[in-house]
C-alpha cells in the first residue's frame, strides 16, 4: 500500500554491496526499517545525501504490515540541516543522539508527541549557537519523560542523595551502588531545569560535562538494560577536548 509519512533518520547499516538498511523513526509507523540503495550509482548517491543522521524526510513508501523491511518510493528533505552537518559540535551531537534513539526506541507504533519532540529538537539544534555544547545533555533529560523514567523531582531536597535505580531523591544513601551523593544530586537536580532556551546559562568545563554525560548514560542503562556499548560518546569527548 502506498503511503506518505515523515521520518527521522536514526541509523544506516550496509546489507550487501547494493543495499543498505535505514532505521527511521516515522510519524505514522513509529520505528521502522527501509531498504535503500548504496554504491556509486546516481540513485545511491542521492539517497546517501538525504539519509544522514537526524535528517527529517518526507517519504512515499510501499508499506506492508507483513514485511519487516519496507520500500521507499521517493524521499524528500523537509528541513535542510547544513548548520548541523557543517558544525563539528552539532554533527557529533546528532551522531550521538541518533545512536541513543536507535537503541531506546523500538516500538513500531506511532507516538506523535515523541515524534514532535524529536523533530522540534532537531530544528532547534540546527539554528542554535549559544549553549550548543549542552544540547545533548538537555535532550537526554527531556527524552526520559517520553521513555517513562523521568526523575521524580518532587522528592528532591537539598542534601539528599539521588537513587538512580528508582529515580527518586532520598535523605539516606540507598544500599545499592547506583547513587549520586548530595553534591552530584544537586547538580543533577539543577540540570533538570535546563531547556533549549536557557542552555547558555549552564557553564561546565570539559571534565564536568563528560562526568554529567557518564551519569546520565548510567541512568539510561539502568532503565533501558538493552542499551549496548555506544560508540559516539567518544566522538563527543574528542570534539569537546
Amino acid at each position: 500500500m502506498l503511503e506518505k509519512t515523515l521520518g527521522i533518520v536514526l541509523h544506516i547499516i550496509p546489507y550487501n554491496d547494493k543495499i543498505s538498511v535505514a532505521h527511521l523513526y516515522t510519524e505514522q509507523y513509529g520505528r521502522s526499517s527501509y531498504l535503500i540503495p548504496q554504491g556509486g550509482g546516481k540513485k545511491a548517491r542521492m539517497f546517501r545525501s538525504l539519509f544522514m543522521p537526524f535528517s527529517i524526510l518526507e517519504l512515499d513508501i510501499d508499506y506492508r504490515n507483513s514485511r519487516e523491511l519496507q520500500k521507499i518510493i521517493e524521499a524528500r528533505t523537509v528541513l535542510p540541516l547544513q548548520n548541523i552537518y557543517s558544525d563539528p559540535v552539532k554533527n557529533a551531537e546528532a551522531l550521538f543522539l541518533s545512536e541513543v534513539l536507535c537503541q531506546t526506541i523500538k516500538e513500531p507504533e506511532p507516538n506523535l508527541p515523541l515524534f514532535a519532540f524529536i523533530a522540534r529538537s532537531i530544528q532547534v539544534l540546527n539554528i542554535m549557537e549559544e549553549g550548543k555544547a549542552n544540547f545533548h545533555l538537555c535532550f537526554l533529560l527531556q527524552l526520559c519523560s517520553f521513555l517513562g523514567f523521568s526523575p521524580n523531582m518532587e522528592t528532591y531536597r537539598t542534601g539528599y542523595f539521588f537513587d538512580m535505580l528508582n529515580g527518586i531523591f532520598s535523605p539516606s544513601r540507598p544500599i545499592h551502588t547506583y547513587t549520586l551523593d548530595a553534591r552530584e544530586a544537586e547538580v543533577f537536580a539543577r540540570l533538570t531545569r535546563m531547556d533549549f532556551n536557557n542552555l547558555r546559562h549552564f557553564k561546565f568545563n570539559r571534565g564536568e560535562r563528560n562526568a554529567i554525560l557518564d551519569r546520565i548514560l548510567t541512568y539510561y542503562r539502568l532503565h533501558q538494560p538493552d542499551i549496548s556499548e555506544l560508540r559516539s560518546p567518544e566522538i563527543l569527548r574528542a570534539i569537546f577536548d
